[in-house]
């Protein structure tokens, strides 16, 4: 008698991420939803699921997938040739969180042994409300705000453990915490987290990413040194893009203005250009401006790029010339010795979306940590 396949249950928030590039600080709701797309968003969680899924395809028959219909699951499911159980409804092009919980609640009551989730904070909270720690659960990153640490490192990488999981391989499981933040409060300048609860997920070190972790207010000096240092370097004829962060808002407020905490601006040594930018916004400044990029790994995950600056997207970095190898040469990277060390010996990592762009910012880069400090550190997709 042969032996029951597994099964894995796919949920997908096909909406997860549409206000990333767009500057909208996340992607809850449908009035922000449909500014976002009245803004040119396009949306990137069915890309970002199928990048997952075809790390599976070559053991797709050792296991059961159920998913939901259409953008919550078949239609990517099938593109990458798997041959879905199709459960529940939908509304297309008007999927719900409750879609998401419901999916979550069905997939239970089936046993799946790994639901499959793709979005972020937001989505990681509905598939939490759903189905708490009775099963376990990954996430494919596709949200704009990405503090939790349920997420696969990239797509590819939640494949491969997932996977892993399914064959019996990784078994290791823990209980990794669910965060979100008040999308409402960060669009005001306020940012809150919240520990909502803690889901089990499959665990295997450089392939699941850690919580976000906050920053040391006893670090005021540290930021003012790295902040001297880079205003003391910065060109009277180049345009900075400031990433988002209150590292990098040391060198703001030192030169008087006020930055978004949460958001990508834009200023010279002598005056705040342009404030809150989207990836339209930035890729018409590169049309007339030589472009600096000041950017700082978030605290304990360690990624520089796809994690709440998707507005320096793929196309502003092709525009920078990371195809042509120029990049890292108006790379300047900025981060306190203390943050570094948060990482434990991890590389910062890069996810933006592009494989090509991903795998042409590995290697090393020069970081700011103090005045007249510096250090080589790797960077990993």
């Amino acid at each position: 008698m042969s032996k029951a396949k597994k099964r894995l249950g796919l949920i997908i928030n096909p909406v997860a991420g549409l206000g990333g590039r767009v500057g909208l600080k996340g992607s809850d709701g449908v009035e922000i939803q449909q500014k976002a797309l009245v803004l040119g968003a396009e949306p990137q969680a069915l890309e970002r699921a199928i990048q997952a899924l075809e790390v599976l395809v070559p053991i797709r028959d050792e296991f059961e997938l159920i998913t939901y219909p259409g953008e919550m699951g078949r239609d990517p499911a099938r593109a990458c040739g798997f041959t879905p159980d199709v459960i529940g409804s939908i509304t297309p092009g008007a999927t719900t969180p409750q879609d998401t919980i419901t999916a979550a609640n069905e997939m239970e009551s089936l046993g799946v042994n790994l639901i499959l989730f793709t979005g972020g904070d937001g989505t990681a909270k509905d598939i939490y409300n759903a189905v708490a720690d009775r099963v376990p659960v990954l996430g494919i990153p596709a949200g704009v705000k990405i503090h939790s640490a349920v997420f696969g490192t990239n797509p590819r990488q939640t494949g491969e453990l997932a996977g892993l999981f399914m064959q019996g391989i990784a078994t290791r499981l823990r209980a990794a915490e669910v965060m979100d933040i008040d999308e409402e409060a960060v669009r005001a300048g306020v940012l809150t987290a919240k520990l909502y609860g803690y889901l089990k997920v499959p665990y295997r070190r450089n392939l699941v990413q850690t919580v976000k972790s906050g920053t040391d207010p006893g670090e005021r000096e540290a930021l003012h040194s790295i902040a001297c240092d880079v205003v003391e370097s910065m060109d009277a004829d180049s345009l900075y893009i400031i990433g988002p962060g209150t590292t990098t808002q040391a060198i703001t407020s030192l030169l008087g203005f006020d930055k978004t905490l949460i958001g990508v601006d834009a200023i010279t040594r002598d005056r705040l250009v342009a404030k809150d930018v989207n990836e339209s916004q930035l890729l018409e400044l590169l049309n007339n401006h030589d472009v600096k990029i000041i950017i700082t790994p978030i605290g304990g995950q360690g990624y520089l790029f796809g994690r709440g600056n998707q507005q320096i997207s793929p196309r502003v970095l092709k525009r920078l010339g990371v195809v042509e190898g120029h990049v890292k040469e108006n790379l300047i990277v900025i981060s306190t010795t203390d943050k570094i060390h948060s990482l434990r010996g991890r590389s910062f990592l890069v996810d933006t979306g592009d494989l090509e762009i991903d795998t042409l910012l590995c290697g090393y880069v020069q970081v700011v940590t103090g005045y007249k400090e510096r250090l080589m550190y790797k960077i990993s997709n």
